[in-house]
């Protein structure tokens, strides 16, 4: 049995859910975020919010049952406050800055490094030094996140590079003489 699957998904006031078959389709305040549900699970509303539950007791049924419920959960969660990553540029002469819509960095290349920004993802820049990702859906708020830190991977000698705020770099010992 799943625990987290057990689980009902409470719906906040302000938020709009629809089934259709095995689509469920979250409307709130900061978007709208859809999602088909796979055929092992059965999703059915009640007062106290969604719950899902398996159609038969095979092993892929109760694989999905946990993932279906987060999923949706964290559909519910997007569209009410959104999500967001930030980033840390750590380096001589590393920044970032805003051109336009789109995110500008400055990253020890011979040249600027631009990325538009996807839709539904908002970039903002604090400070110079960090990068602020948000958006309602929380795999694409992860996934930019994790394309922006691969152009420049924290390297283990100095700690240079993007890196996730609050992520901690494993350092290596230089060279000997």
């Amino acid at each position: 049995m799943s625990r987290i699957g057990k689980k009902t998904v409470a719906i906040p006031s302000g938020v709009t859910v629809t089934l259709e078959g095995q689509k469920v389709s979250v409307k709130g305040p900061k978007g709208e975020l859809s999602w088909t549900v796979v055929d092992e699970i059965e999703v059915v509303r009640g007062d106290d919010g969604l719950s899902l539950t398996p159609r038969s007791d095979t092993t892929r049924a109760r694989a999905m049952w946990g993932l279906s419920r987060t999923l949706v959960a964290n559909m519910v969660q997007g569209v009410t406050e959104g999500y967001e990553k930030t980033l840390e540029l750590v380096g001589v002469g590393y920044r970032a800055a805003m051109k336009g819509q789109a995110l500008s960095m400055q990253l020890g290349f011979s040249h600027e490094v631009d990325i538009p920004a996807p839709d539904g993802i908002t970039f903002a820049t604090p400070r110079q030094t960090a990068i602020t990702i948000s958006g309602v859906d929380k795999q694409l708020v992860g996934e930019t996140a994790a394309r922006i830190r691969k152009i420049r991977p924290p390297e283990p000698y100095k700690g240079k590079g993007v890196r996730y705020a609050g992520e901690k770099v494993r350092r290596k010992e230089g060279k000997k003489k």
